[in-house]
């Protein structure tokens, strides 16, 4: 099995975490950073991963130079408020023969029931250049799919699977995803982008159509709770001060249910600080953690936390994503051309030995 080489597209939060992924991970290498950011262009894939020594590989605005250098793209640009940009750069990354892994685009969690033109032009584009894509995350993504169906396999019966985040979001320096798509700070007679109707259900309900799948159930009816606190008192954060009366908490709910019954939920208890809703799930340590809560036989908890010395818990979770993404490539690779899916890809990195001892630090 040979060496892929990756070109990594985008700098910020998730493209400095792939680039550091990338350099690290056995059989793969950095071969490319593509930016949008003519200021950025140039500069050492160093400086952005904050990796102590140069890589030799600098940030370029040209795609199809980029593109010429590598096997696949690791597409870490934001696909939140640019969606119909990120499908068309991932198509022409697929048409150049270029195996593509991203979390951009929530609606191709499920390929199944994504938008079928985004699915249609995508998987055309896949087959004329050969090549195969994974969307996938954290969460969306293996904490509440492939996971979540993991465990269901140490289950003899399932009555319910409740795949839970709780989150602090006092020390994520984020400020869009924070106070624009969270609405964190903002007025409580204002619903946040994230809350909005329809809207967690694009993000998370093909999560809830994998793990029914993926378990043989069938899910005829997907529903949304949401719940919002105020602040009791202002608190201040990495991200300036939260004023006493604005939005503080949220927990949000995406309900899967088969046949009238509740079956798989998805479970959001997110905060900007910690002294907001205390009544609510707090994390057992640090800002927060993972959970797959199946109600069976046994009773089946299984907590997960990523942490990288120096960064968040968010930066920890960051890392887990593109490394399930990265950890991919090499099976994707010997796939036929197409659009793939978190519980068609195994989480074990299928790596042969002698490359797969190389992990061990």
């Amino acid at each position: 099995m040979s060496v892929l080489r990756v070109t990594v597209w985008g700098t910020g939060n998730m493209g400095s975490t792939a680039i550091r992924s990338t350099v690290a991970f056995p059989g793969l290498r950095l071969a490319g950073v593509i930016t949008s950011s003519e200021q950025k262009a140039g500069t050492d894939a160093a400086v952005f991963a904050g990796l102590p020594d140069p890589t030799g590989i600098t940030a370029t605005t040209d795609v199809d130079a980029a593109l010429a250098r590598c096997d696949a793209v690791a597409y870490m640009a934001s696909g939140d408020i640019r969606p119909e940009e990120a499908v068309a750069d991932i198509e022409r990354c697929l048409r150049a023969g270029r195996h593509v892994v991203t979390p951009s685009l929530y609606s191709l969690y499920d390929p199944r029931s994504a938008p079928p033109e985004w699915r249609d032009r995508l998987t055309g584009a896949a087959e004329a250049g050969g090549a195969t894509l994974l969307v996938s995350g954290v969460d969306p993504g293996w904490g509440n799919d492939a996971l979540a169906v993991i465990a269901a396999g140490l289950c003899t019966r399932i009555r319910t699977i409740h795949c839970q985040e709780i989150f602090d979001y006092s020390t994520y320096n984020q400020p869009f995803a924070v106070r624009v798509s969270c609405g964190f700070g903002g007025p409580m007679d204002e619903t946040p982008m994230m809350l909005l109707p329809s809207v967690p259900t694009m993000v998370w309900g093909g999560n809830i159509r994998l793990v029914g799948r993926g378990l043989g159930l069938d899910i005829d009816e997907i529903t949304e709770e949401v719940e919002r606190r105020p602040l009791e008192q202002s608190v201040d954060t990495v991200l300036g001060r939260f004023e006493k009366g604005t939005q503080g908490a949220f927990r949000l709910k995406v309900i899967g249910r088969s046949g009238g019954r509740e079956r798989i939920v998805i479970d959001h208890i997110t905060r900007i600080h910690a002294s907001c809703a205390p009544d609510w799930p707090y994390p057992d340590q640090g800002d927060g953690d993972h959970r797959v809560i199946i109600d069976g036989d046994p009773q089946l908890t299984i907590t997960t936390r990523a942490d990288v010395p120096g960064g968040t818990r968010a930066d920890g979770g960051n890392t887990t994503a593109a490394n399930r993404l990265l950890g991919a490539l090499h099976w994707l690779a010997e796939q036929p051309p197409g659009i793939y899916d978190g519980l068609d890809v195994p989480l074990q990195p299928t790596l042969p030995p002698h490359i797969e001892a190389q992990r061990w630090a």
